[in-house]
């Protein structure tokens, strides 16, 4: 005999939509996104697959778009997504209005030596290198990140540094982008701003996200392990 429906549903899901299902109410569903899936669909059929597909065909009635934010395809964690399209307006006008609390947990190349900082280093495309991002002191926009030291380990032989990120702006690849140029540290697997070595995936792991439920008015937090 199995509770509605956690016990039983979840694995069903996982196996069935290839999505690790975290919490699903009649308003959102929260996920733990895989390293190597996109957020939402790219150009061409080889781009189509994305988290945003997996969560429409798993739950039909919601927007034709129901992602509310974007994690980079390499990055890990935490994604929620909007089951009514008040629920979508509600929580992108959040992450719009910087409402949001957001937590990441990545591995860094080398001893990091400060226990903790803020990094203010604005970013933009770099347009002749797309995806690349760069920093750009007077046409990039704003982007501030702080950060706290949890330890340093070894991995594969070599020291790495585990860190704590705390977001106040949402810019593309901006934790990457500050790993690399504010702490001169890339983050282990970083094939755009770093090295990625054989066997490696980009330690970048969306930790935790906190909001306000769209329906209730809580204030509601959602967290997940790496697996690095």
């Amino acid at each position: 005999i199995y509770p509605p429906c956690d016990e039983k549903c979840k694995p069903l899901i996982k196996y069935l939509f290839n999505i690790n299902l975290l919490y699903s109410d009649e308003d959102i569903a929260i996920i733990n996104k895989a390293a190597g899936l996109l957020s939402t669909p790219g150009r061409g059929e080889d781009k189509y697959d994305s988290a945003s597909v997996r969560i429409k065909a798993l739950f039909p009635d919601a927007p034709e778009l129901p992602s509310v934010h974007r994690l980079d395809m390499d990055t890990s964690g935490i994604m929620v997504f909007a089951k009514t399209e008040k629920a979508k307006r509600n929580i992108s006008m959040q992450f719009e209005e910087r409402k949001t609390k957001k937590v990441y947990e990545a591995l860094l190349r080398g001893s990091l030596m400060t226990q903790k900082g803020t990094i203010k280093l604005p970013i933009r495309l770099d347009i002749n290198n797309r995806p690349y991002q760069i920093v750009d002191f007077e046409n990039g926009k704003e982007a501030i990140t702080d950060y706290e030291r949890v330890k340093i380990e070894i991995l594969n032989g070599e020291k790495v540094s585990r860190v704590l990120f705390f977001p106040h702006t949402g810019r593309t690849h901006q934790i990457r982008v500050h790993a690399a140029s504010g702490l001169m540290l890339p983050i282990v697997g970083d094939r755009l701003y770093g090295e990625r070595k054989e066997g490696e995936r980009l330690c970048l792991h969306a930790k935790s996200l906190s909001f306000i439920h769209p329906t209730t008015g809580e204030k509601v937090t959602f967290e997940e392990e790496p697996d690095f």
